[in-house]
């Protein structure tokens, strides 16, 4: 398929996500770009309504990044452990908070580049808290973004920042924070990783993986007997 038809696709694609989620947002609760950063480290292997069971009590006992940066690294573990990877996840929390109050004044920077040279921060992380907290559009290319982006033909790449590329190529800039949760939404709610929901998904006329998915049936059967 052309670029131009890639690029006409996208565009109805993403108009429909539009009407099918008009009101996406960040489902981390936070109250300033600080907590969102934290909530997006501890998402990591974790889902989103576990980080939110852990963050209220969390954001009370550390509420800013000093507090971060001189937690006691067991004390910070324990609170958060039951989001796994705890040990790793207070590391990089410390760390980049200790970052954050040397190099950027106890404040969390604005942009891409100042975001990822912090511990623990990579590009999605970057792009969620730019999105979210500071109204910068960005690509944030997680497990579903990747793979609805695969399967409806945006894309073929597999690298996260390859596919972050791929997609702000086809999305306007204005909209690439609200396409990123749309795919986002839509990946948890309809197209599954294991069972996609093909028959109800509303973007179905536009999307190529049902046909490969009959065709993948169809060559896995059996020949019929003479």
């Amino acid at each position: 398929m052309s670029r131009k038809a890639v690029a006409a696709r996208a565009a109805q694609i993403l108009d429909r996500l539009e009407e099918l989620y008009p009101d996406v947002a960040c489902p981390l609760h936070h109250d300033n770009p600080l907590q969102l950063l934290v909530a997006t480290i501890l998402s990591a292997q974790c889902t989103d309504a576990r980080v939110n069971l852990v963050t209220p009590e969390l954001f009370r006992k550390y509420p800013d990044a000093r507090a971060f940066a001189e937690a006691k690294p067991k004390q910070l573990e324990a609170a958060i452990r039951t989001t796994g990877f705890f040990r790793n996840k207070a590391k990089n929390i410390r760390e980049c908070c200790r970052a954050i109050l040397k190099r950027f004044g106890g404040k969390v920077p604005q942009s891409l580049e100042d975001l990822v040279s912090l511990p623990g921060v990579g590009r999605k992380t970057a792009n969620v808290v730019l999105g979210s907290a500071f109204g910068i559009p960005g690509i944030t290319v997680d497990t579903h973004v990747g793979r609805l982006s695969r399967r409806l033909g945006l894309t073929k790449q597999e690298d996260p920042v390859k596919v972050e590329f791929d997609l702000m190529k086809l999305i306007p800039n204005e909209k690439w924070s609200s396409f990123s949760l749309q795919l986002i939404w839509h990946g948890r709610r309809v197209c599954l990783a294991r069972s996609p929901r093909c028959g109800e998904c509303a973007l179905r006329a536009l999307c190529p993986y049902p046909a490969r998915l009959s065709h993948s049936a169809r060559t896995a059967l059996p020949p019929s007997a003479p």
